[in-house]
């Protein structure tokens, strides 16, 4: 990995304080529906007959016409969190693609491009971002092994960046999410702490700013705010390739529901009688300390909670814990970032928790992509 070249407003013919994420006052996933209102929102649309899942998890599961042929599907799109739009545009769609890797599918046959073009912005401002938005979104499908062929640009009071992931494949290529059984263990691919990360860079050229100095430099949020970009924008196709590899009892990304409330909805889903337990939470190093300062300031990220939103966040895998440790370590091997184990599968109610004696690990800042 090498380090990149981030986005200079003043380089590309902007005013120095031009910021992207000026465009919206929400972030990212943080933009989503709450989780109980969207599940009374989405009562009485549609389920798959037989084989197959439809709403309430990551991506739609559907039989084709065809014998045999499943089409799996998922769309997302959200507001920019990072200024730096060509690395937006990867985030956007590492996010996207996200909801089909959860599903331990690895390729993608089409992916279509949602975009609003902010009416805030200049003609210049338009014609500097938008471009740059678009590129990092197509980099990132020519990465993923895809295309974008199509899609939908409007005008938008905010900027509105997002997609929607195709793949048709037969069934043993996709890992349905409800296998776990009591003794397996959950595993997470990246860190937590992205919308803290994100929010606190912002606060930093405000007067807010104030509130955090004594307990953490500018540097450090500047260095947790490049980390929690190049996570974002790393694919979880390495993720989903070791589903199967490693026999995988299901998976879910972690999101704007954070990564609780994403293990709730995957301990629903379970045919056992199974509950979940986190015992430990991998947090970007220093945003505990600031979610907790913000906390006692007003703004409750409930990060500890487990309810901070996420944007293109990690997958909690299903694993037994007998190769849950070989997943890591090669994850690790290939994409040159830890993986942890961080939950149980107990016999249950199908509901998820967090242990009182959960601890958290403090994940140091390597920022390169």
């Amino acid at each position: 990995m090498s380090e990149v070249s981030l986005f200079d407003p003043v380089r590309n013919g902007l005013d120095k304080n031009f910021r992207l994420t000026n465009c919206t006052k929400l972030k990212g996933c943080g933009c989503k529906v709450p989780q109980e209102d969207l599940m009374k929102l989405l009562e009485g649309l549609g389920q798959p007959d037989g084989e197959g899942m439809g709403i309430g998890l990551d991506s739609c599961v559907m039989k084709t016409k065809i014998k045999g042929v499943f089409l799996i599907q998922t769309t997302d799109f959200f507001y920019p969190l990072v200024n730096d739009p060509y690395m937006q545009g990867k985030i956007a769609c590492a996010n996207v693609l996200s909801d089909l890797y959860a599903m331990g599918v690895e390729h993608c046959d089409n992916m279509l491009m949602l975009l609003g073009v902010s009416s805030q912005l200049s003609k210049k401002e338009k014609d500097v971002v938008t471009p740059l938005i678009i590129k990092g979104f197509n980099d990132l499908c020519i990465e993923a092994g895809t295309s974008c062929n199509g899609g939908q640009t409007v005008i938008n009071p905010w900027f509105i960046i997002g997609g929607v992931a195709s793949a048709v494949t037969m069934k043993e290529k996709f890992i349905m999410p409800d296998q776990a059984i009591a003794g397996d263990v959950l595993v997470l691919t990246k860190p937590l702490g992205t919308q803290i990360a994100v929010n606190a860079h912002q606060w930093i050229e405000t007067q807010q700013w104030e509130e955090f100095e004594s307990l953490v430099t500018k540097e450090q949020i500047k260095s947790a705010y490049l980390a929690a970009m190049y996570s974002m924008a790393r694919l979880n196709k390495t993720g989903a390739k070791l589903m199967h590899k490693y026999g995988a009892h299901g998976a879910t990304d972690v999101t704007g529901f954070g990564i609780l409330g994403h293990i709730q909805n995957l301990a629903r889903a379970q045919k056992e009688s199974v509950s979940f337990v986190i015992h430990s939470l991998p947090i970007l190093d220093h945003m505990d300390v600031v979610a907790s300062k913000a906390a006692d300031n007003g703004l409750n990220f409930k990060l500890r909670e487990g309810f901070s939103a996420e944007t293109s966040g990690g997958l909690v895998v299903i694993l037994s814990k007998d190769k849950a440790e070989l997943f890591c370590k090669e994850i690790e091997e290939i994409d040159k970032v830890p993986a942890w184990i961080i939950g149980d599968v107990v016999p249950g109610s199908r509901e998820a928790s967090i242990s009182p004696d959960m601890k958290v690990i403090n994940v140091l800042h390597n920022n390169t992509l």
